[in-house]
């Protein structure tokens, strides 16, 4: 049995008052094959949003943690992005490329439209915008769809491009000045995200080395670039003489070892869930290393997909995440002020805006 109670309180990090999720759905479609958890963290600030993550997880309770910790993360991920959003997310249990299809993505769109609104779903790991195109044949609750059908299209655009205003700000906190002009930044991960950041590198004035899994991924960036200096591989990146590293491909890649060798000043890049284990953060701290939370600058995408809520401008899109410069600054600032290293005075101002704009809800307007 899937203790989802027990499960959310231990595996998921606590948060405001020790919350838990305020809704978990389990999703099941047998001749569709569809198997799904939709978890809803905290609607304090608006309905959940986050993506669909479509994964062969091992076992339930493996994606039951995952879609608990994910979830939690977006809530805190939106409200720093200043959106009037909450945190959930979803997962279909599954291999995409052997069970995906479009009677069992139909199925799930019933499923986010039983919800009545609560939930905004849009793409994750292993799901795309085309895919949302057929969740919503059967949701009107589905962001992230194909620019043909009114979507914001490829996110990575503002993820990208929302990295490089957290890696401006953290410039300006270390160096004094925001621009990486002169200095050698290591983006680890060149696929849609790192590849966009390197070209803002560039023309920004950085000397910039790469590396990544994938050879092909890599000479898609020389073609363009041939001045990119290219490592061998994630563990030649950390020992690089870099001024900046920027992780833009898998999490948890900082860990003890990683941090003890680390010889860049700022930790700033795209990928999700950096830090291996609690405590590293502080690890950095007592080693002079700024880290730049991952869930503040990454934080351009889903920036990219709520607008499509309202009605795509990718204008106003790019306005509001050019203000993740201002965010960071601003979490550093924080972090000076209370002792307390970057990702934790992140959460705080997260749970201050959930907390403080959360409570208007209160206020009684009537029938």
């Amino acid at each position: 049995m899937t203790d989802v109670f027990g499960l959310s309180h231990k595996d998921a990090s606590p948060s405001i008052g020790q919350a838990r999720h305020e809704q978990v759905v389990f999703c099941s479609d047998d001749r569709s094959g569809l198997h799904a958890i939709i978890a809803i963290y905290n609607t304090a600030l608006g309905p959940g949003l986050g993506g669909t993550r479509f994964y062969p997880y091992e076992s339930e309770q493996a994606a039951l943690a995952d879609v608990l910790n994910l979830s939690r993360a977006m809530a805190y991920k939106n409200a720093l992005a200043g959106l009037d959003l909450g945190g959930a997310k979803a997962v279909i249990i599954g291999d995409p490329a052997r069970d995906k299809s479009e009677a069992l993505l139909r199925a799930y769109g019933r499923f986010v439209q039983s919800l009545g609104g609560r939930y905004f779903t849009a793409c994750d790991v292993g799901t795309y915008s085309e895919d949302m195109d057929i969740v919503a044949k059967e949701s009107t609750f589905v962001t992230g769809r194909t620019v043909a059908h009114g979507g914001a299209g490829d996110s990575s655009i503002l993820t990208a491009y929302g990295v490089f205003q957290g890696m401006r700000a953290a410039a300006q906190y270390v160096y004094g000045a925001s621009t990486l002009r002169g200095r050698r930044v290591g983006v680890e991960g060149v696929g849609k995200v790192g590849y966009r950041l390197v070209d803002h590198l560039l023309e920004d004035g950085a000397e910039v080395v790469i590396c990544d899994v994938g050879e092909h991924a890599v000479e898609r960036v020389r073609k363009i670039h041939p001045q990119v200096e290219v490592v061998a591989d994630a563990a030649a990146m950390k020992l690089a003489d870099i001024d900046v590293y920027s992780p833009c491909a898998l999490g948890g890649g900082l860990d003890d070892d990683a941090v003890a060798g680390l010889r860049a000043k700022i930790v700033c890049g795209g990928a999700n869930n950096q830090l291996a284990h609690p405590g590293v953060e502080k690890q950095l701290a007592e080693r002079g290393i700024l880290y730049a939370p991952d869930y503040v600058v990454n934080s351009g995408g889903v920036i990219q997909v709520a607008d499509e809520i309202e009605g795509f401008n990718m204008d106003r899109a790019r306005v509001k995440a050019t203000q993740i410069f201002d965010t960071t600054l601003k979490i550093f600032s924080i972090a000076d002020e209370e002792g307390v290293p970057p990702a934790a005075a992140a959460d705080r101002l997260a749970e201050r805006r959930m907390s403080e704009v959360g409570r208007l809800r209160g206020i009684w307007l009537g029938r």
